[in-house]
């Protein structure tokens, strides 16, 4: 009985550790350090865009001097801006009364002819105190990564105030510095509801098509000829 007592116990020691684990042990503990890594590869494009957005960060207040505002479009209700994107366009009027910023690029979705962001946005700003020959307009503006391209390639802007939400404005600025726009972004408070939280999960989504859109630098779904907008609005300053 001592030698096989022996045997057994010299067996035991060579046992790898966690071989006598049930195997459906062994799986959830495989399992859970699976989930864990999709968890922190997922997350990687959000820690990208909070990083390279951090410093450039400002409010109203404390936002530098631009040439150029550039406003994202938020959404429209019954032809009108939606509250985030009013709060957004409220924010760049307020720089523009502020002597911070010239013009104003308005940039949204007129994908089809009863849904038309930026002329909503144009005409409450010229509500606000924005003169309309101080407001550019972009229409072709489907997506953050969009809007960024057309704005240094067809607009030619290269340097600029980003307004939007807190929730959107890391990737927005992280995006447009991807495209070659010197950017600074003002992000803008709202009340905590349900389209609030909405937008932080989905932020946590679309940092992944961002940070593709980062590095591969797809066209925009519509690029179209330079525009002289912007120019013409800066030019007249100076007349």
């Amino acid at each position: 009985m001592r030698g096989i007592g022996t045997r057994l116990a010299g067996r035991l020691r060579r046992l790898r550790p966690g071989a006598l684990l049930p195997g459906s042990v062994r799986a959830r503990r495989r399992a859970v350090q699976l989930v864990m890594a999709g968890c922190v590869v997922a997350l990687l494009p959000s820690a990208w865009t909070h990083a390279a957005a951090g410093p450039r960060l400002r409010t109203t207040a404390d936002a530098p001097a631009a040439e150029v505002a550039v406003v994202f479009g938020a959404g429209l209700w019954n032809g009108r801006p939606t509250p985030y994107l009013a709060n957004r366009l409220d924010a760049a009027a307020e720089l523009y009364r502020a002597g911070k910023v010239k013009v104003v690029l308005v940039t949204g979705d007129n994908s089809r002819t009863e849904y038309d962001e930026p002329d909503a946005m144009r005409t409450y700003l010229t509500g606000h105190g924005v003169p309309d020959q101080r407001i550019v307009s972009d229409f072709a503006g489907f997506d953050t990564w969009d809007s960024c391209v057309r704005a240094r390639e067809v607009f030619g802007v290269h340097r600029a105030v980003l307004i939007s939400q807190g929730f959107h404005i890391r990737r927005a600025v992280a995006l447009c510095e991807a495209a070659g726009v010197d950017s600074y972004g003002v992000g803008v408070a709202d009340a905590h509801d349900a389209t609030w939280y909405y937008g932080g999960i989905r932020e946590v989504f679309a940092a992944g098509k961002a940070a593709l859109d980062a590095v591969f630098e797809p066209e925009p779904k519509f690029l179209g000829p330079k525009e002289e907008g912007v120019s013409r609005a800066l030019a007249a300053l100076t007349d």
